[in-house]
């Protein structure tokens, strides 16, 4: 698989990433529908045996377990520096002042229990899950700045925001000499594209490397309209997600239908397509909890679709609220 640069910095990522969300103990914070250690095995050695070389993760995706897998999943199959390992810090891990959020005395706790789940002295991105209005995005990002400087962490990213915060973060961290973030995880597919206004003109602009989550808007795409499963019933997330333009909606999840259907090959694989194909995405993250699902997105890689299957794709599509973050 093809490895490509994020954005203007040195590191290299695969063109497709694996998202560990789905692999953690099930009893531990909110996804009851993870898979455990056992049932997560085959799609890290899947995902390896593909060429994808780059895992993301976060501290509180099932209370750290999800991370404590990669550790004993990927230990299994690879040295540490054969792969890319990206984790998050900001989501609420326990009670009192260092347990959630960016300030200093957060970041500076939550690298080092990350380190100790995963295992390692150091993580390739560490990534702010989303922004947090109580602290001064100054403190956050000399914390950060600080992180690398001790060698924990090699980049750092950021995620869903409004652009207008993540180019203040920029702004602040030139000003000051320190580390710039160096990728944006947002929010992007064919039913969410309102990133496409500025965050990504920006990161463009910028040498920022867009890696999205939710790319085949948590399986909205990859089946018919209607369809439901064990997850989409159950997410916490899914439940606030894609429910603003139902008749656009339900207009792109037919096209991916007839899409998939001239061209011989499966939902999933039209919808990874089209965000491979669009010009600010450098890697697109993936989850996957069944067989052939993580196989779709490896084939999306080779899959290309002419100008009047995109634009069949994207006409549909009717602006919405931001919703996410």
């Amino acid at each position: 698989m093809e490895q490509l640069r994020l954005g203007g910095s040195g590191l290299l990522v695969s063109r497709i990433i694996l998202g560990c969300m789905s692999y953690g103990d099930s009893s531990r914070g909110g996804h009851a529908w993870t898979l455990g250690l056992d049932e997560s095995r085959p799609f890290y050695r899947r995902a390896w045996e593909a060429g994808i070389t780059t895992f993301d993760t976060a501290n509180v995706y099932s209370l750290g377990s999800s991370e404590e897998f990669l550790r004993i999943l990927m230990g299994e199959i690879a040295k540490r520096d054969e792969y890319v390992l990206a984790t998050k810090v900001h989501g609420r891990m326990f009670d009192g002042p260092k347990g959630g959020g960016l300030s200093r005395a957060a970041i500076l706790t939550a690298i080092d229990d990350s380190l100790r789940r995963l295992g390692t002295d150091y993580v390739d991105l560490y990534q702010i899950h989303r922004w947090d209005p109580e602290v001064p995005i100054e403190e956050t990002m000399e914390a950060l700045h600080d992180v690398v400087r001790a060698g924990k962490a090699r980049y750092i990213g950021a995620s869903s925001m409004w652009t207008w915060q993540f180019a203040q973060a920029q702004h602040v961290a030139d000003l000051n000499g320190w580390t710039r973030f160096v990728s944006m995880q947002d929010q992007y597919s064919l039913l969410y594209r309102e990133e496409e206004r500025e965050m990504h003109p920006y990161c463009v602009d910028q040498g920022v490397g867009v890696i999205p989550w939710s790319p085949i808007a948590r399986g909205r795409l990859a089946r018919p309209w209607g369809e439901e499963t064990d997850r989409s019933q159950t997410d916490q997330v899914s439940a606030r997600l894609y429910r603003q333009q139902v008749e656009s909606d339900r207009r792109i999840v037919e096209a991916v239908g007839e899409i998939a259907e001239e061209r011989g090959v499966t939902r999933a694989q039209v919808a990874y397509a089209w965000v491979l194909h669009q010009p600010a995405v450098t890697a697109p993250i993936v989850g996957a909890t069944k067989p052939g699902q993580l196989d779709d997105a490896i084939a999306a890689v080779d899959l290309e679709l002419s100008d009047e299957q995109l634009r069949r794709l994207a006409e549909p599509y009717a602006p919405r609220n931001a919703e996410g973050f």
